[in-house]
C-alpha cells in the first residue's frame, strides 16, 4: 500500500509542525514538497504488516496527513497517487468488506457502510483525476466526452494513476447500482484500465490483470465468452505474481466460478488461496491477509452461492 506506517508518521509529525510555522512562502512550499516526497515514497511498511486491524486503525491518520499536505501543495504527483491508491484500498479492505460480512445480519448497517465506501472511492477518483489532469491539461474534460481518445495521451509513467483511478471509479460503480449516472461511466473505467494494460501489462506483478479477472464478467459490448477472457487474465496474473498472491484466486472464484456454478472449482481456488503463506512475500503480506479474509468469508457462504449439488467443469 502507498500509505504510511505509524512509526514513520511519528517521525515526521515534528517536521509537519515546523513546516506550517515557516514564514517564507517559497521556503514553506519547498519544505512541504520535500516532506510530500518522503511521505509518498514510504509505502512499504503497511504493506508488510501482519496485523490488518492495526493498519485499519492507523490508515485514516496517514490519509488525512496526505490531504493536509495536498492542501498546501495541490499538484504534488506523489501525494496525489498516494491519496488515490490509499483511499481506494482502505475503502475496499476495511469498509466494503465489513459491509459484505454484516449484510446477512444487519442490512441497514451494511448499506450505511457501502455508502461510506462509495464516498471514499469517489474521493480517491478525484485525486487520481487531479494527478492525470496535472500531467495532461484538459484530460478530464476529454475523458468524459471521448474516453478512448483521452487515454491515448497517457504514457507509461501514467500507468499507476490510470490503474488506481480506474480501480477507484470501478469500485464506486460496483456499490452504486442505484445511481444510473455513475453506472454510465463504465466506458470511462474501461478506457482507463485498458490503456494501462496496453502500456504496462506487467504493472505491480499483474495487478491490472487481477482487476480484469472480475471486470471482464461485467464488460458490455464484446463478443465471445467473458469467462474465457477472465481466465486469460487469471493465468497472466498468476504467472506475473509467481503464484504468491491470493487475490487472483479469490477474484476468479468469486467472479467466474460462481457465475458458472462450479462449486468444486470455487472451493478448490479458495482453499489454494488460503494455503498461500503470507510471510513468503513480506511486501505483499497485508494484501494476502486481506484476500484470505475474503476467501474465508466466501467459503462460509458456499451454500448460499450455489444451487443444488456439486457441479464440475463442463468442458
Amino acid at each position: 500500500m502507498t500509505i504510511l506506517s505509524p512509526r514513520f508518521l511519528l517521525r515526521w509529525v515534528g517536521l509537519v509542525l515546523g513546516v506550517v510555522m515557516l514564514s517564507g512562502c517559497s521556503i514553506k512550499k519547498m519544505a512541504i514538497n520535500k516532506l510530500g516526497d518522503a511521505l509518498s515514497g514510504s509505502g512499504t511498511a503497511f504493506a508488510s504488516d501482519d496485523d490488518p486491524e492495526l493498519v485499519k486503525a492507523a490508515v485514516p491518520f496517514s490519509l488525512k496527513l496526505i490531504e493536509s499536505l495536498l492542501a498546501e501543495s495541490p499538484g504534488h504527483q506523489g501525494l496525489l497517487l498516494a491519496a488515490c491508491s490509499g483511499f481506494t484500498q482502505y475503502g475496499y479492505a476495511f469498509v466494503n468488506q465489513d459491509a459484505d460480512e454484516m449484510e446477512d445480519s444487519d442490512i441497514a448497517a451494511a448499506t450505511k457502510l457501502r455508502t461510506r465506501a462509495r464516498k471514499l472511492y469517489l474521493r480517491a477518483r478525484g485525486y487520481g483525476l487531479r494527478g492525470l489532469e496535472a500531467r495532461h491539461p484538459g484530460f478530464e474534460q476529454t475523458l468524459r466526452k471521448n474516453p478512448k481518445v483521452a487515454v491515448k495521451s497517457a504514457k507509461v509513467g501514467d500507468v499507476p494513476l490510470l490503474f488506481w483511478t480506474a480501480a477507484a471509479w470501478g469500485s464506486a460503480i460496483s456499490v452504486s447500482k442505484d445511481d444510473p449516472a455513475l453506472v454510465s461511466d463504465q466506458l470511462i473505467v474501461e478506457a482507463l484500465i485498458d490503456r494501462a494494460l496496453e502500456l504496462d501489462e506487467d504493472f505491480d506483478r499483474g495487478a491490472i490483470h487481477g482487476v480484469l479477472i472480475s471486470y471482464e464478467m461485467a464488460r458490455q459490448g464484446l463478443q465471445g465468452d467473458p469467462a474465457l477472457r477472465s481466465k486469460k487474465h487469471f493465468d497472466r496474473a498468476m504467472l506475473l505474481s509467481e503464484g504468491k498472491l491470493a487475490s487472483p484466486l479469490v477474484s476468479y472464484a468469486e467472479a467466474v466460478s460462481v457465475e458458472k456454478q462450479n462449486r468444486a472449482e470455487f472451493q478448490a481456488l479458495l482453499e489454494k488461496a488460503l494455503a498461500i503463506n503470507p510471510d513468503a512475500v513480506p511486501e505483499s503480506r497485508l494484501l494476502n491477509l486481506v484476500a484470505q479474509r475474503r476467501a474465508r468469508w466466501l467459503l462460509g457462504r458456499v451454500d448460499d452461492l450455489f444451487i443444488g449439488g456439486v457441479k464440475t467443469d463442463d468442458k
